[in-house]
């Protein structure tokens, strides 16, 4: 059976110039939601972030929908304490926040002089990396201003830094450029700059086969929860895992018929591994049954050009893609199928590195689409932008957002597929972008070196609570406060 929820309240969607709008605006925005998205998922996220349905009825006037109830009926709801619960709960404190997304500023945090391939906050938000083409990575202190408490120049970089990965102790920091060599980084260090071999040792993680010869790039590299293996995939089609205490690779699979773009572990467990590929298929690989020679747990089949990325829900369960052919896909992977389907839908040529999207292709659809839903609205061209889930501790999850090449981030609705925000200000091409996993903050970097910070509607442009806790106990503390006074 079918579910579908309507956009969010007008009174809270958002221009195309990234400023909120007021109902007389809504008309801007596209309404293209989703009439048979996959229940469960629907289900959970409205579990997850939707109010205690006697918050709606607050004082006098028509009872609110409970996925619109304003905050000052909540406010007064919980001070009479309708509820029952004398405080929010988790999921009254994710509606409040999640209807206030991080679309003002942007303020300027960098600027350098090479493009911004990766940025990333750490898991308890912190920290906060980005990666240059011009050999640089930066690592920012968020608690401290945003001060540079690293900054790492790269050991034998080739053409940019493809992807970096924080240790979960947040000491070491793996990075990858266009070479079988993954280096490590101790980034505890006294030394704030971070020369290789010179003020700091840069290890070199070789992920060349015995038999190798081959010189292949690493685009996608992943520590799994206990920071003890790598998982990485490869312009050799290849996945790898590297046992970082045996100092050595553990594991070569030849998965893919191309260029392997983006791997995740699914979740905490790291048994299962996604995997995402130029010959548009999603794979799931279970490493308590793998070979070398192995086959895949499942097959996804639904996109029609290469995959860019993927990133997991953290349930082991659903997972999103970004595609060449300008989409968003949603997964669940007991859809999956234990074989692909090689057959090429492409009747045009098509070179994403260079050329526009066809306009014939825009439209077109996999016929053993096997995806949950499809979002579109951004652009996938020229490099390998990355797509995500919003934060579960802030928002459940009800939102996916992208980069994109027209130089704009896109807030998606997960469960009605509407675009519910556009942030706008860079020139070039946004590869990524990151959300905090507590604060109303969203960073974005682009290709013109910028790295911006967005905060949310009345925040100063900073989003940040008067917090100045630096660890996921404290902050989960400071957000839930108002809610227990």
């Amino acid at each position: 059976m079918g579910y579908s929820m309507s956009r969010p309240n007008p009174a809270f969607d958002i221009c195309d110039d990234g400023n909120a709008i007021d109902e007389d605006c809504s008309s801007q925005q596209a309404k293209t939601p989703f009439t048979d998205l996959d229940n469960e998922i629907a289900q959970i996220t409205k579990l997850k972030s939707t109010p205690h349905r006697l918050l709606g009825q607050v004082g006098p006037g028509r009872p609110e929908p409970e996925l619109f109830v304003s905050p000052v009926k909540m406010l007064a709801g919980r001070e009479s304490n309708y509820s029952g619960r004398g405080r929010f709960s988790s999921a009254d404190s994710r509606h409040l926040l999640s209807r206030y997304l991080p679309v003002n500023g942007p303020q300027l945090i960098d600027q350098m002089a090479s493009r911004a391939y990766v940025s990333q906050f750490s898991a308890d938000g912190s920290l906060f990396v980005a990666g240059f083409q011009g050999s640089h990575i930066r690592i920012y202190n968020v608690d401290k201003g945003w001060k540079v408490q690293k900054n790492i120049l790269a050991k034998s970089l080739r053409w940019t830094i493809t992807d970096t990965s924080l240790s979960p102790n947040q000491r070491h920091l793996v990075y990858a450029s266009m070479s079988p060599v993954v280096n490590i980084v101790n980034v505890e260090s006294n030394d704030s700059e971070s020369l290789a071999n010179v003020t700091d040792i840069h290890d070199g993680l070789d992920f060349s086969s015995e038999d190798g010869g081959y010189s292949f790039g690493i685009f996608s590299v992943k520590f799994s929860s206990d920071g003890r293996e790598l998982v990485a995939g490869s312009s050799g089609d290849s996945i790898y895992i590297y046992d970082l205490e045996a100092n050595k690779l553990s594991l070569r699979i030849l998965a893919h018929m191309s260029d392997v773009n983006t791997v995740c572990f699914a979740d905490e467990s790291s048994h299962l591994i996604y995997s995402g590929s130029d010959d548009s298929f999603c794979k799931v690989w279970d490493r308590r049954c793998l070979t070398a020679k192995g086959k895949p747990a499942g097959v996804l089949m639904g996109h029609i050009e290469g995959i860019t990325f993927i990133d997991s829900r953290g349930d082991g369960r659903y997972f999103i893609s970004n595609g060449k052919d300008q989409t968003i896909k949603l997964w669940d992977i007991r859809k999956m199928s234990s074989n692909a389907n090689n057959h090429i839908f492409r009747s045009y040529e098509w070179d994403y590195r260079w050329m526009d999207y066809p306009p014939q292709a825009k439209n077109s659809k996999h016929p053993s689409d096997q995806s949950v839903a499809t979002y579109r609205g951004h652009s996938v061209l020229r490099t390998l932008i990355r797509c995500y889930f919003s934060p579960a501790f802030s928002t459940g999850q009800k939102y996916i957002y992208t980069g994109s090449h027209d130089a704009c981030v896109f807030i998606y609705d997960l469960v009605s597929g509407a675009k519910v925000a556009t942030l706008k200000h860079n020139s070039s091409p946004v590869r990524d972008c990151s959300w905090h996993p507590f604060q109303t903050v969203l960073v974005s970097s682009s290709w013109d070196g910028n790295v911006l910070k967005w905060g949310f509607p009345g925040g100063g442009g900073s989003g940040e609570f008067p917090s100045h806790s630096t660890n996921r106990t404290c902050a989960r503390r400071h957000f839930y406060a108002d809610s227990y006074m």
